[in-house]
């Protein structure tokens, strides 16, 4: 990796450190919430062997727009065009309801861009493993189920993005409360 590649996920990073900064899991520690796209890099990078700069700086960033302030704009201007519409094609629409944006991400799974897919995976491994090992504060057995059961639903919508990720998903979801 050239300096210039690591200089930018690098700065993706600190750009999402500070962005979630006063963020926490909702898990009983309250893990810090930035912890879960390091995770998500952790599980692309030295699990799956995903080194595309674009898709790792993509799972650093993957949950700015959504649960932050960070406009499109914003990391268009930080990172570019590609990295900004990779964020925002695994950004739930935060107008939709609860109900309504879990339904968009099982439709719209097979539609995704390769890179999207393999942060979807990521994303989803890494939600698994947190909720099969420290689950949300007041998630009850039946809540936890429903949880693995619709992430296996958008899993499905892009199987045959990444073979190594999938196992680890199924890995993962073996494991279903």
């Amino acid at each position: 990796m050239n300096n210039n590649l690591l200089q930018l996920i690098v700065k993706a990073l600190a750009f999402s450190a500070q962005k979630h900064r006063d963020q926490r899991r909702k898990d009983v520690q309250q893990t810090p919430y930035v912890n879960h796209p390091i995770t998500l890099m952790d599980i692309l990078v030295n699990e799956g062997e995903v080194y595309d700069t674009e898709t790792l700086i993509t799972a650093l960033l993957h949950d700015t727009i959504e649960d932050t302030e960070t406009t499109f704009e914003e990391i268009e201007t930080e990172f570019g065009l590609v990295i900004a519409s990779l964020v925002m094609e695994v950004s739930d629409d935060a107008s939709l309801s609860k109900l309504e944006r879990k339904a968009m991400q099982i439709h719209h799974a097979p539609n995704l861009s390769e890179k999207a897919k393999l942060v979807k995976l990521a994303d989803k491994i890494a939600n698994l493993r947190d909720i099969a090992h420290s689950p949300p504060k007041g998630w009850d057995l039946s809540r936890r189920q429903a949880y693995f059961d619709w992430a296996k639903d958008v899993i499905d919508g892009l199987r045959g993005a990444h073979q190594g990720l999938e196992l680890l998903f199924d890995d993962a979801y073996s494991k279903r409360p």
